[in-house]
């Protein structure tokens, strides 16, 4: 390897080698795709409502865990709030509400979510994972574990568009979620990634942050294949649903 190959990427470079990871987002995930062109049955979009719930409650618990190594005031102050807009505060019932209604926007009944009956193995595996990357690892790991963030906005934006189009019979009052996080990621995006670029300054602690990125994105992954293997495996081909080229 040149001596070129050894130097760190300056910080407008390190943050396009990090975005470029976005090609391996779950929103080309066939069951996503399937999603987005509406093709979806009632019980497969129930079924991917419930399977995430168990993301959803999760996020608050890794940002928990986040802070309790975070040694800068300043910055638990900041990362408080991802805590606060999933759980709620004051008037404002939260994230994990919010998903809740989308479940019942969906036909689900709130007791059906919130109980986790419909969580899958795979899925309780996958979310695990990164909660307890969230829990061993050091803190600044753990928050560019959260940069898959810098791809929600897409994600959110395409649902929007396409649920009410596609889906009728969803009540619209149920999507506020995703309304919600479209502001939402982009202020957390802002958080985590100065830490980053800041942190990572070596092109060996550059490669492991693209190594935690794309563990983050791994588990996003297999939440959606498992979800895709147990409703949608006579929709979807399997070979559809290889992990994209890293």
């Amino acid at each position: 390897m040149g001596i070129a190959e050894n130097l760190p990427w300056n910080k407008q470079e390190f943050e396009q080698q990090l975005r470029a990871k976005g090609k391996a987002y779950h929103i080309y995930h066939p069951f996503n795709v399937m999603m987005a062109a509406g093709k979806c049955t009632p019980e497969q979009l129930r079924g991917w409502v419930a399977n995430r719930f168990y993301y959803q409650i999760s996020i608050p618990l890794k940002d928990a865990a986040i802070m309790s190594n975070l040694p800068d005031r300043e910055l638990r102050r900041e990362w408080i709030t991802r805590i606060t807009d999933h759980d709620g505060h004051g008037d404002d019932p939260g994230g994990i509400e919010a998903w809740i209604r989308l479940g019942e926007a969906v036909g689900l009944q709130r007791e059906e979510v919130t109980s986790l009956k419909h969580v899958l193995p795979g899925v309780r595996f996958a979310v695990d994972a990164y909660v307890n990357f969230a829990r061993q690892r050091p803190w600044q790991e753990a928050i560019c574990s959260s940069l898959t963030e810098l791809f929600a906005p897409e994600i959110h934006k395409n649902r929007l568009a396409t649920w009410p189009e596609h889906y009728k019979w969803v009540e619209p009052n149920g999507l506020q979620y995703f309304r919600n996080r479209i502001t939402q990621a982009r202020k957390d995006v802002e958080q985590a990634l100065r830490v980053t670029l800041d942190y990572f300054n070596t092109r060996e602690l550059q490669q492991r942050a693209l190594e935690i990125l794309q563990f983050k994105l791994d588990i996003l992954w297999v939440i959606s294949d498992t979800i895709q293997m147990y409703y949608a495996r006579d929709t979807v081909s399997s070979t559809d649903g290889r992990m994209p080229t890293r």
